[in-house]
């Protein structure tokens, strides 16, 4: 049977572990502190990765997820709805501003049409 991982990839985790050990492992953006051996670990075989050893992928999500995936999808129809609404808002005050120019526009013309007639529209 062949090696699930590679040699490289075995010595990145064993490199990640050292400095977990050492304190010197961090992670992410965060640069927070790794104590944990599975975060060592899986750090060790995502740098492999990035270096193109021989590692299988990452496992797929568990199903726990499934109720968090829902969740954010809500979080994002709450913000398009939200948005979408702001949009509408901006549109019915533009709507509204031109109507009002154009109905004061054509208020004064048509009092200049009926002062040469002598006569007023209702």
């Amino acid at each position: 049977m062949a090696r699930k991982y590679s040699k490289k990839a075995s010595k990145k985790v064993e490199r990640a572990m050292r400095e977990r050990k050492r304190g010197q492992l961090r992670s992410g953006r965060s640069r927070k502190k790794v104590t944990s051996r599975k975060q060592a670990i899986a750090i060790g075989l995502s740098e492999a990765r990035r270096a193109g050893e021989d590692v299988p992928p990452p496992p797929a999500p568990r199903g726990k997820k499934k109720g968090k995936k829902k969740a954010t999808q809500k979080k994002r129809a709450t913000r398009r709805t939200a948005a979408k609404k702001r949009t509408q808002t901006k549109r019915a005050t533009r709507k509204k501003s031109t109507r009002a120019k154009r109905t004061t526009k054509k208020r004064g013309a048509t009092k200049r049409k009926t002062r040469g007639r002598g006569r007023r529209k209702a």
